[in-house]
């Protein structure tokens, strides 16, 4: 197995020793510079001979990169490109996408990695990550010790049954876990070698993959109840034996078992859900962003939330939290939250409503005096027209469920309204940003989950801010391993969302946007991490406390950077 030691020379700049030769290296992803090695480089190794003669600059490669890059004919092509680019050289790829950020994180995340886990089996090529199953979970120190890099810092893990909008994706999920450490190490410069994605394949209800004879996942029914629950205990206390300094972030488990594994662990395991904490942190930095804006005040605002899966609820809690935090009651702060799900409003006359529900139902005697469109629970157009909302969040899925009669009728109420169609991939969004700012004469202030362009309305340009988890995780990750945290915090989570609402400026308000641009990240990320850090210091749960005035630098200087190092002959293990 290839192995080697990350040194400093006397300037302080990084040399890796290496003990292996030729291929190896040219195979190894981490370590290989395909057409950049030196000369001295390809002589010291026994390259000569295995790449054409010239020597290409990082800048020259990304250059070439970028240039195939745009000729692939469409985003899913573009998808495969950029993963294979991944899996050969992985210092090339985050240069590239870091210079090209904006252009490409549509395609590395949503809404492309959407349709990448749908055709994941059939445009697999190279394997990344680890596969757990029942089958093999038992080996899993093994697997875990056969790893090339055994400094693994940051694990993001999905069992694949709430894909974004589009559900159950048996393995095919393994796309996010991949996505979103790319943007880990692009926004908050987590060392590749450190970060390890993990599909849990517990099988599939998926009957399309089930009969798909590509599929390269389980074709059994997923693992439910008792047996779950232990399989994933396994798990854990197998990250526990082999990194027990790492971060784990669970990704898109749906509904219950969403909140199940939260709360089970969270009180003993540095771990978050992003679905639910990372959602609720971006979405209030947006409304707060948006108050910015119309000159409101978020403990006057009347806020419905359509879809009450971890995203919504998460969304609810955040909300709660804040109006608490400044001064409201916590049944004044309720009082002020709708939620619906498929079936309607969430209240205390209907039965079967999820238990991480059931504390934003509302009591049924508030409709008593509601004009209502049926005997059924309240929709959309029932709570617009009797609760008056001025802040409307769209985490259902439901593409198209913010109507012009539903919008128009919110703003007849408010003549700011704020309305954020967050659902992703773009597909699934309740509204797109143009028809809202159409039906309201511009005077709403409108956030998406996926990448929308600006909307140009009368003759001024509206500029559309995505409200993209990649704000908030990567800054919250970076911060809790900077001190060395023992647990990850609600209070974690705030100070990243008021942040990140310090961050937009007051040119990109003045357009309607509430969120930072994207090429931003970088330094968004760095920010998110200070505030996290000295907030778990705070909190007294940083196992490795930092100088306060020199943790900003402290951090900048531990964040990786897409660059080359020297390397050189050894024989040392990693």
């Amino acid at each position: 197995m290839l192995q080697y030691k990350i040194l400093k020379d006397e300037n302080d700049d990084i040399v890796i020793e290496v003990d292996s030769d030729g291929f190896a290296l040219l195979h190894n992803p981490i370590l290989n510079k395909g057409s950049a090695f030196t000369l001295d480089e390809r002589r010291l190794f026994n390259m000569d001979g295995f790449l054409p003669s010239a020597i290409s600059t990082l800048e020259d490669q990304i250059s070439r990169a970028y240039e195939n890059f745009l000729k692939k004919p469409t985003d899913i092509e573009r998808y495969i490109f950029l993963r294979g680019l991944q899996d050969r050289n992985e210092v090339l790829f985050y240069a590239l996408i870091t210079k090209y950020l904006n252009e490409m994180i549509g395609i590395i995340y949503t809404p492309t990695v959407g349709d990448a886990c749908k055709t994941y089996s059939h445009i697999f090529r190279y394997t990344r990550g680890i596969f757990l199953s029942p089958e093999n979970i038992d080996r899993a120190d093994d697997i875990f010790q056969s790893l090339p890099y055994g400094k693994i810092k940051v694990i993001v893990v999905t069992d694949s049954e709430g894909i974004l909008g589009i559900g159950d994706q048996g393995i095919g999920g393994m796309g996010i876990p991949i996505g979103k450490l790319s943007l880990y190490i692009a926004g908050a410069g987590i060392n590749p070698s450190n970060c390890l994605p993990i599909t849990l394949d517990i099988g599939t209800d998926n009957l399309e993959l089930q009969n798909d004879p590509l599929y390269l996942g389980s074709r059994q029914r997923r693992l439910r109840g008792e047996r779950y629950f232990e399989f994933v205990d396994m798990f854990i206390e197998a990250v526990r034996r082999n990194f027990p300094d790492s971060l784990v972030q669970w990704e898109d488990f749906s509904k219950q078992n969403a909140f199940t594994l939260l709360d089970k662990y969270r009180d003993n395991l540095m771990s978050f859900n992003d679905d639910i904490q990372g959602t609720g942190a971006v979405v209030l930095a947006g409304i707060k962003g948006a108050m910015r804006v119309i000159d409101g005040r978020l403990t006057e605002q009347t806020f419905v939330i359509y879809g009450a899966g971890a995203a919504g609820i998460g969304v609810a809690r955040q909300i709660h939290s804040d109006l608490v935090g400044q001064g409201l009651s916590a049944q004044d702060a309720y009082d002020r939250i709708y939620l619906l799900d498929s079936r309607g409003l969430l209240h205390d006359g209907r039965g079967g409503v999820d238990e991480y529900k059931k504390s934003f139902s509302k009591p049924a005697a508030i409709m008593a005096q509601w004009k209502l469109s049926s005997d059924a629970a309240p929709g959309l157009e029932d709570i617009v027209a009797n609760a008056h909302p001025t802040v409307l969040l769209g985490l259902s899925a439901q593409a198209g469920s913010f109507s012009e009669k539903i919008v128009k009728g919110m703003n007849e109420h408010c003549p700011r309204p704020v309305i954020f169609p967050l659902s992703n991939p773009t597909s699934k969004a309740e509204a797109t940003p143009e028809n809202i700012c159409r039906w309201t004469g511009g005077a709403a202030v409108v956030a998406t989950g996926s990448p929308f362009p600006d909307v140009d309305y009368q003759g001024r340009v509206l500029k559309v801010g995505q409200g993209n988890n990649v704000f908030i995780f990567p800054g919250v990750g970076l911060g809790t391993l900077a001190v060395k945290a023992k647990v990850v915090t609600n209070e974690m989570f705030s100070a990243a969302s008021s942040t990140l609402a310090g961050l937009v400026s007051d040119f990109r308000l003045k357009l309607n946007c509430v969120y930072p641009p994207i090429e931003d990240l970088h330094e968004v990320s760095l920010k998110i991490a200070v505030a996290v850090a000295q907030t778990a210091m705070d909190q007294g749960v940083a196992t490795r406390p930092q100088v306060p005035e020199l943790l900003e630098k402290t951090i900048r200087d531990r964040m990786w950077v897409p660059s080359y190092a020297r390397l050189t002959k050894g024989v040392h293990c990693r």
